[in-house]
């Protein structure tokens, strides 16, 4: 049964939303793209970052005309390459008091990521996630982003409307996404992509961090 509340669900993505690695997941694509020998500028990856990793690397390559097997191993390559790189990520600055003042005030939130599982296992770590928080991965969907689909998931996951619930995130890929299912977009910046970039792909708002959103929460209908 959908769960009846005035209160809106809010759905994060998680890198370059909650936890400051998009620039570890750009260098850690770029290490497996080179040592593949094919040449990819960083800004090119940093551009798909937020899309699933095989959608990605499709576009990236396309003309290369990469088998499933090499696409699997770049796939390996880049996850191992991020895992090494994640010591240094930290959260956002406001991340941690975002969602603790969320589930202070009972608005439901979860977290929608295109990353899988493992991945997101440690990365949670850096947000003190509590164990019964709702997280869904791509690991956990058929489609991942800039499909809406863990979003969808996410969302019924709180027993809500996706069309009633915000999505947040870094880049024009959460927007679409969004926009695909009616839900409210917001868009952070602390992934890299700018404010116009975001709004003319369907945000509503557009905050610096989840600190910024903090801050503004009555814009939003939260308080």
């Amino acid at each position: 049964m959908t769960r009846q509340s005035t209160d809106p669900g809010i759905l994060f993505d998680l890198d370059g939303t909650l936890v400051d690695s998009v620039y570890q997941h750009v260098l850690a694509w770029s290490i497996a793209i080179h040592h593949s020998g094919i040449s990819v500028a960083s800004w090119n990856i940093h551009r798909r970052i937020g899309m699933s990793g095989r959608s990605m690397l499709k576009q990236l390559l396309r003309g290369h005309r990469p088998s499933t097997t090499a696409l699997t191993k770049l796939e390996e390559r880049h996850d191992a390459e991020f895992k090494r790189l994640s010591t240094d990520i930290r959260p956002l600055p406001g991340a941690k008091e975002l969602l603790r003042h969320l589930t202070r005030i009972r608005i439901p939130w979860a977290i929608a990521t295109t990353g899988g599982r493992m991945a997101t296992r440690r990365l949670l770590r850096h947000l003190d996630v509590p164990e019964k928080a709702v997280v869904v991965t791509g690991d956990d969907v058929a489609k991942a982003k800039p499909s809406p689909d863990v979003f969808l998931a996410a969302a019924q996951s709180l027993r809500l409307p996706i069309e009633h619930c915000i999505v947040v995130g870094d880049s024009v890929w959460d927007m679409l996404a969004a926009g695909r299912r009616r839900a409210l977009a917001v868009g952070i910046l602390a992934g890299g992509y700018s404010e116009d970039e975001l709004s003319g792909s369907g945000a509503f708002r557009v905050y610096a961090d989840p600190a910024d959103l903090l801050e503004h929460q009555e814009d939003l209908g939260i308080e």
